[in-house]
């Protein structure tokens, strides 16, 4: 981390930061540019971590479903196992035993998704520290050529100004010289000087 992120963190501090790769404009900033390798190890890492909460969810999801099956088909079993059917029994032994696996199954999800929203959230914020830190260089860069550009723009309309004022002098002489030539050698010898100056 550099030290400016460090300047950043407290700018962040008790912020509800959105996840930052599920968030369009967050993209937007980094379209036009070669991505930094820092950040996409960041958004590989957070995305990692958001399919891994998510396939949590879906498996306890699917692992309560189970549960639930299994438990219907003990209550629907319960009267032959009472009656000691040694089928119904063994069916009714293996059920408790699957619904064991599914408790465990369901408390190892639960913990995992009790973490994930703390590490989710911690990738997230380093995210959005690197996130500033770019933003911030590329400002800084983009200022000062915005300040070369302008002073080269500058630069070009004084020698504009000054080109198109040279020109207006070099017209208004010219059609001096031409005025005072046709005054002292008259029409027809302008005429022929025109004809030669022009095929020059």
């Amino acid at each position: 981390m550099s030290r400016s992120e460090d300047v950043y963190r407290p700018a962040l501090a008790g912020r509800k930061i959105p996840i930052l790769t599920l968030d369009s404009k967050w993209h937007r900033l980094f379209n036009q540019t070669k991505p930094d390798k820092r950040l996409k190890r960041l958004e590989e890492k957070l995305n990692e971590l958001l399919k891994k909460q998510g396939k949590a969810n879906t498996e306890i999801k699917e692992v309560k479903r189970l549960k639930k099956k299994l438990m219907q088909e003990i209550l629907d079993n319960a009267e032959a196992a009472a009656g000691n059917d040694e089928r119904a029994v063994r069916k009714a032994d293996e059920n408790k035993r699957l619904i064991n696996e599914c408790n465990e199954k369901i408390k190892e999800y639960e913990d995992e998704l009790f973490e994930l929203p703390r590490e989710i959230d911690k990738v997230n914020t380093e995210l959005m520290l690197a996130t500033m830190d770019i933003c911030y260089h590329r400002l800084k860069d983009n200022e000062k050529e915005i300040g070369e550009i302008a002073e080269w723009v500058s630069q070009i309309r004084t020698e504009l100004k000054e080109k198109l004022i040279r020109k207006q002098e070099m017209e208004q002489m010219d059609q001096e010289l031409y005025s005072y030539m046709h005054d002292i050698f008259g029409a027809n010898v302008i005429d022929i000087f025109d004809m030669k100056y022009n095929n020059g």
